[in-house]
């Protein structure tokens, strides 16, 4: 397994990283188990989750599957999405980012967050009580390092000249949607996030299923997969339908003979171009079991040749 820093920061994280996601939502305890113990087993020390997944039981899974284990991982959590009714159940005040930290950290099992991450852009919030109220944690002992999550490119600029104004410590890493299926960080929020020293962390990497090549035009979608109509999965088609539209089917395609002609899986490919993109620190994949897990640390490294990246611009073009 390879290493990284964290942006600008002494952190070091796995290249390969794992999306919690599942935890408390797709898979219960027992499973959630067995795929923390295979990424330990495997060398990912970045863990990622959110006070928000499975309602609190992702983080409570994680706590307790790691156990004395915690120390040897970096745990990222998150906060801002609603966890309750009532405009005091959610966002980004400083009121709340105390809350939501004492919360996660009980469901943890921790008495520290390695990396606390705003979930999302709070309007109602200047960004500076935000980052005042993380620095207080951090003061605290509770939270090592912070993060942004879903920001736009001016948001992480407009973050990191009040955090320089006011003194403060300010984000070492963004947290965004980035795939060869979803380019679009790539025009601001790349840009904003290398010149402040931010390491970028793309989550839905493999564009919820659609680069693992499972789907295909023309024919019915596995029941068992995300956008096969099962139970529960009702929100792929309505929040990311342009993962399986035929533009989409297109360019998976085209995508697959890349693959074939560099002698590696499409999963290989989809992972391993967003490890060598300079600014990536970590990449976080989900899995439901450990099978998917292992295959996916193996899948992510950072060594594609020039020749390979020439030939997945040509196929998106």
């Amino acid at each position: 397994m390879e290493y990284r820093n964290l942006g600008d920061s002494g952190l070091k994280v796995s290249l390969a990283g794992i999306g919690c996601n599942n935890f408390g939502m797709t898979i219960d305890y027992a499973e959630s188990e067995k795929v923390i113990r295979a990424a330990y087993d495997a060398g990912i020390t970045f863990f990622d989750t959110a006070d928000c997944y499975g309602g609190g039981g992702s983080e409570e899974f994680l706590g307790r599957a790691l156990g004395a284990d915690r120390q040897n991982v970096v745990l990222a959590s998150k906060f801002g999405v609603a966890m309750g009714r009532g405009p005091m159940m959610s966002g980004c005040s400083r009121r709340y980012v105390m809350q939501a930290c004492e919360a996660s950290l009980r469901r943890l099992g921790t008495d520290y967050i390695d990396v606390y991450f705003m979930h999302v852009h709070d309007p109602d919030t200047p960004i500076a009580e935000t980052l005042d109220a993380l620095n207080t944690l951090i003061d605290q002992g509770k939270v090592r390092y912070i993060g942004c999550s879903n920001l736009d490119g001016w948001q992480i600029s407009n973050a990191a000249w009040e955090a320089e104004t006011a003194g403060l410590r300010g984000f070492v890493t963004a947290q965004n949607e980035w795939s060869l299926l979803n380019r679009d960080v790539e025009r601001e929020v790349v840009p904003a996030a290398d010149h402040h020293g931010l390491g970028m962390v793309p989550y839905f990497p493999l564009a919820s299923g659609a680069l693992t090549g499972k789907y295909k035009r023309g024919q019915k979608f596995d029941a068992d997969s995300r956008y096969g109509g099962g139970e529960g999965r009702e929100m792929f088609w309505q929040m990311y339908p342009q993962f399986v539209s035929d533009e989409a089917l297109d360019k998976t395609e085209r995508l697959e003979e890349v693959a074939a002609a560099a002698g590696i899986t499409i999963i290989e490919l989809a992972l391993s171009w967003l490890a060598s993109q300079p600014s990536v620190s970590t990449v976080i994949a989900g899995a439901r079991t450990a099978e998917q897990l292992e295959a996916n640390a193996k899948s992510t490294r950072g060594d594609l040749t020039q020749d390979v990246l020439d030939a997945v611009e040509k196929a998106l073009a």
